[in-house]
């Protein structure tokens, strides 16, 4: 027998044995987010080639069903109690919205969250290390806060008053609770403003200006293009440096942006319902942090600002988009 089929075997084995599979024909998955799919589809990609990767390959042996809110994320209870009641197995479900929506649905259907920024704190879970009927990869949202600051700390030596853009997204409370902490901590005095669109965030952007703040910390999600085009140009207009929480927005026009590796939190989401499909409990596997994190920095909109990137900026960015 060739080593490769041998090690395969065992794997094999745990899937037909399976539980959880116990008279499924093929099992389905549900993966849910805000947002869209034709701007997440590296995500779900990620996610199901890791687990085929594992054994478990889409169209064969199960069935991963992907669904998107767009930007009306009140209708994401509605997504997912459709989900439910089509017998998905497990329901994947990346951002703070979706989670919550889906922890609000039922207590029975495994739940493997991705990219919540503190599940505590949302109340999806009273511990990470025992998190019940849900596991996954939380944000490690203070670390990624300080991580931030530290960053603009080193674009703008001597910082002191920091503008900080938000919106009103579950488990806001607490990031905000972070920021301040965490700003206060190291020196820096945060006005912080919730996001909106239109003439409201032009309107808050005056605020900025009027505030003297010395650089911006936009705290959001990624929203939809056209929101993020305006706050990218508004932010652009207002000559300040700025670092956002996601990638995308510094692909598109932001000077920077720091934030976790979403595709490897996807990959390892993966392992975990493969786990799951095999019999592991999710009480039994608990809420992890990043391992991975990705700092995008576009020198053609620092050049146009008339910046200069810290060589020790540049020598850790992950991208540079020129």
């Amino acid at each position: 027998m060739r080593r490769r089929e041998a090690l395969l075997l065992p794997a094999a084995a745990a899937i037909a044995w399976s539980p959880a599979l116990a008279g499924v024909e093929t099992p389905r998955i549900g993966f849910v987010q805000a947002g869209s799919r034709q701007e997440n589809q590296s995500l779900l990609d990620a996610f199901r080639e890791n687990l085929s990767a594992l054994g478990w390959t889409d169209g064969s042996n199960i069935a991963i069903v992907g669904r998107w809110a767009g930007e009306r994320t009140e209708q994401l209870p509605g997504i997912i109690e459709k989900l439910i009641g089509s017998g998905v197995l497990v329901l994947v479900t990346v951002g703070s919205p979706a989670t919550l929506a889906a922890a609000r649905a039922s207590a029975a259907v495994p739940i493997v969250l991705v990219g919540v920024d503190d599940p505590v704190a949302l109340g999806v879970v009273q511990s990470p290390a025992q998190p019940g009927g849900i596991t996954g990869f939380s944000l490690s949202s203070a670390e990624l806060i300080a991580k931030r600051l530290q960053l603009l700390q080193e674009l703008v030596p001597g910082m002191r008053r920091l503008a900080v853009i938000v919106r009103g997204d579950p488990g806001l409370e607490q990031k905000l609770q972070d920021i301040r902490s965490i700003a206060a901590r190291i020196g820096i005095e945060p006005l912080m403003l919730e996001a909106a669109t239109g003439t409201a965030l032009r309107l808050t952007f005056a605020r900025v200006h009027a505030e003297r703040s010395e650089a911006l910390y936009v705290a959001s999600g990624p929203l939809g293009p056209a929101k993020r085009a305006q706050l990218i140009g508004l932010a652009f207009e207002s000559r300040l440096p700025a670092i956002y929480s996601f990638r995308v927005f510094a692909v598109e026009g932001g000077l920077m942006s720091f934030g976790a590796d979403y595709g490897d939190l996807l990959r390892r989401a993966a392992g975990s319902v493969a786990k799951i499909l095999t019999g592991t409990k999710p009480a039994d596997l608990a809420i992890e942090p990043p391992r991975k994190f990705d700092l995008t920095v576009n020198l053609k909109t620092a050049r146009a600002l008339g910046l200069e990137i810290p060589p020790s900026i540049l020598a850790r960015a992950d991208e540079i988009i020129e």
